[in-house]
């Protein structure tokens, strides 16, 4: 876009310069912020005491740079929370998986023997979303140029055909054991193993899908789901164990089939989200919002399209606003900088965005007219 007012906030460079809005029209007047550091991004919790004291020094030298600093901290700082909930649940469920192991091995349980396995798959599902974590960390590039955050999303296509795998295979198991009936020994054991993977899932579960969301990762999310999945088979375990001391060796592989319809439901949900977020799809309550931030900027006559899309689980938006037609170059490009500020200040893990001004004048002038044929 070419227009007078636009003002961009661009990703750093590969060398990692550049940490300010990246406005790119060299105005350099620091656009009078005066607000400080204290908007509660909460970058000084994972800084040192003198990266504190030279985040402020370098503040005190170029006053605006620190939106996108900020913003890029918090990145840093979701990308460092979902690596902590990976290395956790990875314990967690591993953990987990070779206490019903030990189960597993003097009962002869083949249902538990399926649970343990699916409960160390998903421990193993950490590895794609660690792989993504990191590699979202990265700069952008020349090449690359909203950087590295999609890796987020083709890792939750991973997990999607992971509980794909988890139902069709504990759909399987229950067919079977319904065609050929397994007996099983310590049946108290079994149930109380069963107990412990569906305690340990729906503990992980909950707590990826908690900072799932917290950070704004549908990977994160679906892998959480991914883990109540598993959680459910445990139950079923627990219930065909109940069921056989009872008596009713069938209950176990019924159980296991309503277990699977249940996995279904949840793979739905999943790839629900992670088809939303591949096809750019946000929450409609967002836009409003946005919406609404920008046309409360002083000088905003009116505002155009807005589009707001994820990279990872950091958000970009680009918006067109109408100004008066009579305000000079400098002042329109203020109103598109204030807007930006707002922007990335106000919306929630807005990491960028970019402000396109049109004059709003006089009537029935068409500024766009060589674009009449493009659109």
């Amino acid at each position: 876009m070419s227009d007078l007012g636009r003002t961009d906030s661009l990703p750093d460079n590969e060398n990692g310069h550049g940490h300010g809005h990246g406005h790119g029209h060299g105005h350099g007047h620091g656009h009078g912020h005066g607000h400080g550091q204290g908007h509660g991004h909460g970058q000084g919790e994972s800084r040192g005491s003198s990266g504190g004291l030279l985040s402020r020094v370098r503040h005190a030298f170029t006053p605006h740079s620190h939106d996108s600093a900020d913003k890029t901290d918090e990145a840093l700082e979701s990308s460092s929370r979902g690596m902590r909930v990976l290395a956790i649940s990875f314990a967690v469920l591993t953990v987990t998986a070779i206490i019903q192991s030990v189960v597993v091995a003097f009962s002869g349980s083949v249902a538990l023997l399926g649970d343990t396995l699916h409960n160390f798959a998903d421990a193993l599902t950490a590895v794609p979303l660690a792989i993504a974590f990191s590699v979202g960390r990265r700069m952008a590039t020349r090449r690359f140029t909203y950087g590295y955050g999609r890796a987020e999303d083709l890792a939750g296509i991973v997990i999607v055909l992971l509980i794909a795998a988890s139902a069709a295979l504990a759909g399987y198991e229950a067919v079977k054991r319904l065609v050929d009936p397994q007996d099983m020994r310590a049946v108290g054991w079994v149930a109380a193993a069963g107990v412990v993977g569906f305690v340990g899932n729906e503990w992980v579960a909950r707590y990826r899908i908690k900072v799932g969301r917290e950070i704004g990762s549908a990977a994160l999310v679906a892998d959480g789901l991914h883990a109540r999945t598993d959680g459910l088979t445990s139950l079923a375990v627990l219930l065909g164990a109940g069921g056989a001391a009872l008596g009713f060796p069938l209950a176990d592989p019924i159980v296991g089939l309503l277990i699977t319809v249940a996995i279904l439901f949840v793979l739905r949900d999943a790839a629900r989200e992670i088809y939303h977020r591949l096809m750019d799809a946000v929450d409609p309550r967002l836009v409003e919002k946005a919406e609404g931030i920008v046309a409360g900027v002083a000088g905003v006559e009116r505002v155009g399209a807005l589009r707001l899309r994820w990279i990872g689980h950091t958000l970009r938006a680009e918006v067109d606003i109408v100004v008066g037609h009579e305000l000079s170059l400098v002042q329109a490009h203020a109103v598109a900088v204030e807007a930006e500020h707002r922007l990335i200040h106000e919306l929630p893990r807005l990491r960028a965005a970019t402000v396109h001004a049109d004059p709003g004048g006089p009537e029935g002038t068409d500024h766009h007219a060589a674009l009449v044929t493009h659109r």
